[in-house]
């Protein structure tokens, strides 16, 4: 949802960041590239060794490259190919560095219940698929809009959970992940369900 309506809000932080970074020299894929090397390091490096709070601060913080890197690439070339391709392919690497992290936290550091943990992991495989229906569906024609649970509403309710966690607010994570997988799932067959209808809506029109 906040991919689709949270970009113009956000755009009066977001372009005037990227005007500076397109002064300095950089590029969009080399914004995407630091902003993906820097979140992996805070997630795989803070979360483990229970800095909950700096860690959710942090990865909120370099979240934003993630608007950074469109937003100059609109402002410059347009985009390309290949960058929105190592756009996406970041983002899953990212989400999925978080969610193992987290997973590596819950089991080795909270020693939390094996439901927490399996509820993780369903976050961390939902968090890929709801992005490779997106991915598939619009390779096969389809137009995959919006849902309960993109990214930005994943990262956010995540890190809260993560940051609440470190102010010593018990089950924050907890509460944080079943929220995730509830609303995951319900994405996963809101998109497939819109695959759905626009495959027979296509088929109808060509048996007439």
């Amino acid at each position: 949802m906040l991919s689709v309506h949270g970009r113009k809000p956000a755009a009066v932080v977001v372009e005037p960041v990227a005007k500076t970074f397109l002064k300095m020299g950089l590029t969009p894929n080399v914004v995407t590239v630091v902003g993906t090397v820097v979140t992996i390091a805070i997630a795989v490096v803070l979360i483990p060794t229970n800095h909950l709070f700096a860690a959710a601060i942090l990865s909120g913080l370099f979240a934003a490259f993630d608007m950074l890197d469109g937003t100059m690439a609109r402002m410059t070339t347009g985009g390309s190919r290949f960058g929105a391709t190592l756009d996406a392919s970041c983002d899953r690497i990212t989400d999925g560095a978080l969610f193992a992290s987290i997973v590596y936290w819950l089991v080795y550091v909270d020693h939390a219940s094996s439901w927490t943990v399996v509820a993780c992991l369903i976050v961390l495989v939902c968090s890929q698929v709801i992005s490779y229906i997106k991915a598939r569906g619009e390779a096969s024609g389809f137009t995959i809009v919006g849902g309960l649970i993109e990214r930005p509403e994943r990262l956010i309710i995540g890190l809260v959970g993560v940051g609440f966690e470190g102010l010593g607010i018990p089950y924050s994570i907890e509460v944080a992940l079943w929220i995730l997988v509830v609303g995951s799932i319900w994405t996963v067959i809101e998109r497939m369900l819109q695959a759905r209808r626009q495959d027979t809506k296509a088929r109808f029109k060509e048996d007439l």
